[in-house]
């Protein structure tokens, strides 16, 4: 495996700095393997564009975001790397500039999921109330059409088994004591048919069409080849899987098909409370081989990242792809020093290679999983596991 020794990020963003304002001459002896790598050619011209976006260096500094790489007219993040002695051993520029990030209330992680469970029941409640207190039957219809579309959009576009039972279990009763008004209906006068009424019947068809087609939605051929499960022992959740508006993979051909999942219990995906990755139900959770195939990737040692943030670093953090002879399977968001495998290794389907962490893109810890061919995401289909792969799946192991 590629080891990464954990970051110092002081150091590197002098490493970095260093290295920008310096003669390009100079590019072989203080970054070699960045210039190996790249090809001096190459980066001369990654850098002489990202000079250019922020109106020439001035210097790096540090943020919360991840290095930035300063101009008088702009600013834009970057990731850097730097051995014992110094050197830059990595590197990685955002392509276009850093925005400021938009001002949001401090929460603690798991605070403003709840808040979003607590405004949605009292949304919801009062929706329910004009169920029970409709004055003819084409109010009560519109009542409940919203009531039916709110249910829906919280059943299918926000997988609740992510959040508490409480939440749950509160929402639930919202939607049986909607039906239960049912038997005010035959009392009660016809009323006029209006606007608001065909537009709610139309929602409701439209948003249940929608998210059939989306979790039915499949890539078509070529499918991948069967995988199996690579976890074991414990419920998850499908957090993103299935087509547009269900998953934010399917803008990249790459990662179309693919699949972000979560652990899942009474607490919802959270096991504890805090700020550390460990707070999480899959945090730690062991992973195997998917099929059996060659490591083509195998890297370890980037750092958690603090959940509910993302700084800027490459995006599959500690990961590791098998090439099967006709796709590759790749698994990221690795726990920093738990990858099993180096590159070059055969594996075996079910041969322990790592375990689930929080590093790279992520805002939480889950399994990131996706296989493509050719340059092109691939619907997974794994062996005892029937049906669509979307998002709110619940998956017993």
């Amino acid at each position: 495996m590629t080891s990464i020794s954990q970051p110092d990020r002081a150091g590197a963003a002098r490493a970095l700095e260093r290295f920008l304002l310096a003669d390009p001459e100079r590019w072989p002896e203080l970054a070699p393997d960045v210039v190996a790598a790249v090809g001096q050619e190459r980066l001369h011209r990654i850098l002489a564009a990202t000079s250019e976006r922020v109106g020439g260096f001035t210097g790096v500094a540090e943020s919360p975001e991840g290095l930035l790489i300063e101009g008088p007219v702009g600013r834009v993040l970057a990731f850097a790397r730097v051995d014992s002695a110094g050197n830059l051993v990595g590197l990685l520029v955002a392509p276009g500039l850093h925005r400021r990030p938009r001002l949001r209330v401090p929460l603690r992680p798991g605070a403003r999921g709840a808040l979003a469970c607590v405004a949605s029941c009292v949304v919801l409640t009062v929706r329910v109330v004009a169920c029970w207190r409709a004055p003819s039957m084409t109010a009560w219809c519109t009542d409940v059409s919203v009531v039916s579309i709110g249910y829906l959009l919280w059943k299918g576009f926000y997988a609740p088994a992510r959040v508490a039972q409480w939440c749950r279990g509160a929402v639930e009763a919202a939607a049986l004591v909607t039906l239960a008004s049912v038997w005010r209906v035959p009392g009660l006068p016809l009323g006029h048919h209006d606007l608001s009424f065909v537009i709610g019947l139309v929602l409701l068809v439209a948003c249940a069409g929608y998210l059939v087609r989306a979790r039915r939605h499949r890539w078509g051929a070529p499918l991948s080849a069967p995988l199996e499960f690579p976890l074991r022992e414990g419920t998850w959740l499908v957090l993103q899987g299935g087509g547009s508006g269900l998953n934010h993979h399917a803008s990249h051909p790459e990662q179309r098909g693919a699949l972000d999942v979560v652990g899942t219990g009474a607490s919802g995906s959270r096991v504890g409370r805090g700020a550390a990755p460990e707070a999480y139900r899959i945090y730690g959770a062991k992973l195997y081989a998917p099929c059996d195939g060659r490591v083509v990737a195998a890297v370890d040692g980037y750092a958690d990242q603090v959940p509910g943030t993302i700084r800027y670093e490459p995006p599959y953090g500690n990961h590791v792809f098998i090439d099967t002879g006709s796709e590759v399977v790749k698994l990221a968001h690795l726990r920093p020093g738990s990858v099993t495998v180096s590159t070059g290794d055969r594996v075996r389907a079910g041969q322990p290679i790592g375990e689930v962490g929080n590093s790279g893109n992520t805002t939480e810890p889950h399994l990131h999983l996706h296989a493509e061919r050719d340059g092109l995401g691939l619907d997974l289909r794994f062996t005892g596991v029937p049906g669509p792969l979307h998002r709110g799946r619940t998956l017993r192991t």
